[in-house]
C-alpha cells in the first residue's frame, strides 16, 4: 500500500481530520511515518484551525514502533528511524493550532507518544495506553520521557515508564493523561470538540499553548538526552533479546 493510502485526510468545516489506516495495528514504520508527514503538509498548507488524529483500525490507535523493521537496523539506521518518527510528532506539537488525539483501543509506545504530541487526548474507557519500551531494553524515544511527566507528574510518569504497564482510559483520565473519556463514539466527540475550539481566535489559542508550554522546563535538552540514550541502548544491543522475544510471541500468536 502506498504511503498516501495509509493516512486519509478530510475536512469538516474548520477541522482537519487525519485518519491512520495501516493494518493490522498502525505500527509506526517508515511508510506510515511518511504518510503522516504528507498529511501534515496538507494540514499546514490549509486554513484549518484545529486537527483531529484517529484510526480506522479496530482496537488500535497506534501500536508503536515497527519492531520487525527495527530488528533489521544497525545503529545509524536506527538513529535515522528515530529522527523520522520524531518529525511528524514535533510538527503536531509545534504547529500553533489545537490538536486532539481520538483514542479507541491500544495507544502504546510510539502510538502514545503520537497522542501526547497532540494538545488534548480523548479516549474510550477500555482503551489501553502505555509506554512498554523498558521491556524491550529501550526507553521512549519520540518525546515520551519529556511529555509524559508534564502531563501526569514525575512520579506517575516514572511508574508507567519503569514498569512498562498499560492503563485503561478511566485510569488515564484520573491521572491526567487524557482530558476526557467517553462511552460514545470518541472520534465524533473529538471532531465536535475541535469544531468548538475552532470558533475561538486562533492567535489567542496559539498564545495560550505557547504560554502553557513555557510554564514547564524547556524540553530541548531533555529531547537531546532522550535521543542519545535510546540510540546508545540500541547500539549496545540492549534491545536485541527483548525485540526477538516479542517477535517470537507475535509469531506464535499468529500461528
Amino acid at each position: 500500500m502506498a504511503a498516501s493510502d495509509l493516512v486519509e485526510t478530510s475536512r469538516h468545516g474548520e477541522v482537519m481530520h487525519l485518519v491512520m489506516g495501516s493494518a493490522p495495528a498502525n505500527a509506526l514504520g517508515l511508510t506510515l511515518v511518511e504518510a503522516l508527514e504528507a498529511a501534515l503538509d496538507a494540514f499546514e498548507m490549509s486554513d484549518a484551525r484545529t486537527l483531529v488524529v484517529s484510526s480506522t483500525i479496530s482496537g488500535f490507535f497506534a501500536a508503536g514502533a515497527d519492531l520487525k523493521y527495527i530488528s533489521t537496523l544497525d545503529t545509524s539506521q536506527f538513529e535515522h528511524y528515530r529522527d523520522a518518527l520524531r518529525s511528524p510528532l514535533e510538527r503536531i506539537a509545534s504547529c500553533g493550532r489545537p490538536s486532539i488525539a481520538a483514542i479507541d483501543g491500544f495507544a502504546l509506545g510510539g502510538g502514545l507518544e503520537l497522542a501526547m504530541a497532540c494538545t488534548l487526548r480523548m479516549a474510550t474507557p477500555d482503551s489501553r495506553l502505555g509506554l512498554p519500551e523498558v521491556k524491550l531494553g529501550l526507553i521512549p524515544g519520540a518525546g515520551g520521557t519529556q511529555r509524559l511527566p508534564r502531563l501526569v507528574g514525575a512520579g506517575r510518569a516514572l511508574d508507567l515508564m519503569l514498569s512498562g504497564c498499560e492503563i485503561n482510559g478511566r485510569r488515564a483520565l484520573a491521572i491526567g493523561l487524557v482530558s476526557e473519556v467517553t462511552e460514545d463514539d470518541v472520534v465524533s466527540r473529538a471532531l465536535d470538540y475541535a469544531a468548538r475550539l475552532a470558533a475561538a481566535p486562533l492567535a489567542a489559542m496559539a498564545a495560550i499553548m505557547r504560554c502553557v508550554e513555557a510554564a514547564f522546563t524547556t524540553p530541548e535538552r531533555g529531547m537531546e538526552l532522550e535521543g542519545q540514550a535510546v540510540a546508545r541502548l540500541f547500539a549496545a544491543g540492549h534491545a536485541d533479546d527483548g525485540i526477538a522475544a516479542f517477535l517470537d510471541r507475535l509469531g506464535g500468536a499468529a500461528a
